[in-house]
């Protein structure tokens, strides 16, 4: 006779609730741990079946897997429900589990109906990366139904409800007691009670067709027997991938050879491709190794600022003035214009308008206008009848070309205009005002 609310187990360790189930192999029921203060499930044999004659192989292959699960639970998995005892109340042996709290599948599709693929495919393979650790440990589940599969507030789905020992037969059962949940289960696990991995691959993939459906499938024994045929999840969903649908399909085929054989192979056949790039054509390659040149050899400085600021991105190339060329210009002009004040101030004049002009000409007609630049300002120097003017008139048109051209490098023509203009004009205006200091007192 099933334990009722408010019986106590192991000298009152336990508490029972209630009854959460109940099948033709076992009870179970939600309980309290007194000691943790923690609500657990105790899953036991069903004590009607004591008189079956095959009772003492039900039990002994109850202990045997409730044990294999236990080891299991030494090395906790997430989506896994954790073993936390093992004992024997009377002579009912009692498996005591972590409780889930939360939904079952079955619950939320009543509730939302079929779930979109990008949200139960996930939940599918936390349950099929746990079934690949069972089998590993030698076990199979065989009734990863809906009902079977919690799902968390937090995405995380949850296998509960080992079906130990269900490819036993209680020969007090009728036909309609067989082990595995029918609208799920391979039609070898309910006529021979395999307990190969392929009969998990079945029942996990029978469990998402349900899932992008919200229909139960045709059953084994229906296809079987009587040859009915499985409609594709696609032609009643046609919301889902071809991937998915042949996944799905190749799950549930009928016979066992023709499934994937471990549920490894099956959860490949979840993943999505992956895309592997066109190759490069040749335009498109040298366009990367010169944009790669450019960043490396020719803009190097701008690396180097990169460096420095890391979360700055530099979005310029650093400003180059030739500084050398500048200040020879500024000296130039300054013995210019002191020489020419010194000899008559009007020349000043006549030294303003060739200086603008040359540096208009370098800035922006380019290195041919230094023939022309030297020309005016030894006309210049010709007027003022200064003997030697003519020399250092053709080094100040010199210097003004390479400054104008080193500038342009990194400046606009107007500012390489404003630059050479400045510095020529205040080289004169320096130059006259050195000549007014130095001869004020003479």
């Amino acid at each position: 006779m099933p334990w009722i609310a408010g019986e106590r187990l192991q000298a009152g360790k336990y508490v029972i609730e209630k009854v959460l189930g109940q099948g033709g192999f076992g009870i179970t029921y939600k309980a309290l741990h007194i000691e943790l203060n923690k609500t657990v499930v105790i899953k036991t044999p069903n004590e009607y079946l004591s008189h079956d004659p095959d009772y003492n192989k039900y039990v002994e292959r109850f202990i045997q897997e409730g044990r294999t699960l236990a080891r299991l639970s030494e090395d906790p998995h997430p989506h896994i429900v954790g073993v936390i005892d093992f004992f024997i109340e009377g002579a009912i042996h009692c498996l005591v589990m972590d409780f889930v709290p939360g939904e079952n599948l079955f619950e939320a599709l009543r509730r939302r109906g079929a779930l979109p693929e990008v949200e139960i495919v996930p939940c599918i393979r936390q349950i099929g990366e746990a079934l690949v650790v069972v089998h590993q440990a030698g076990l199979v589940h065989r009734d990863a139904h809906p009902g079977n599969i919690m799902l968390g507030s937090n995405g995380k789905a949850v296998l509960i409800d080992f079906g130990i020992a269900k490819e036993l037969v209680p020969k007090t059962l009728s036909s309609t007691g067989n082990a595995g949940n029918h609208g799920f289960a391979p039609y070898e696990q309910m006529t021979r009670g395999s307990r190969e991995p392929t009969v998990d691959v079945y029942c996990l993939a029978a469990t998402l067709y349900y899932g992008v459906t919200g229909q139960s499938p045709t059953t084994s024994l229906a296809r079987k027997l009587e040859n009915t045929s499985l409609t594709p999840p696609r032609q009643i969903n046609s919301g889902i991938s071809e991937r998915l649908n042949q996944a799905i399909l190749k799950g549930m085929a009928l016979e066992a050879k023709d499934r994937p054989q471990s549920m490894q192979v099956w959860l490949a056949m979840l993943e999505a491709p992956k895309v592997t790039p066109p190759p490069l054509s040749y335009k498109a390659l040298k366009l990367i190794r010169r944009y790669v040149y450019r960043k490396k050899v020719v803009r190097p400085k701008t690396n180097l600022n990169l460096k420095a600021n890391p979360g700055k991105a530099a979005t310029k190339s650093p400003k180059i003035i030739a500084w050398g060329c500048l200040t020879f210009v500024l000296l130039s002009y300054l013995l210019i214009g002191y020489l020419l004040a010194a000899s008559n101030a009007s020349y000043i004049l006549w030294a303003w308008a060739v200086a603008w002009a040359c540096v208009w000409a370098v800035a922006w007609a380019g290195a041919w206008a230094v023939a022309w630049a030297v020309t005016w300002i030894w006309a210049c120097a010709w007027v003022g009848a200064w003997a030697g003017a003519w020399v250092l008139a053709g080094a100040v048109a010199w210097a003004i070309a390479i400054a104008g051209n080193e500038l342009r490098k990194s400046f606009s023509k107007v500012h390489t205009f404003l630059i050479l203009a400045s510095t020529s004009s205040l080289g004169l205006g320096l130059g006259w005002l050195g000549h007014r200091i130095f001869n004020t007192g003479s």
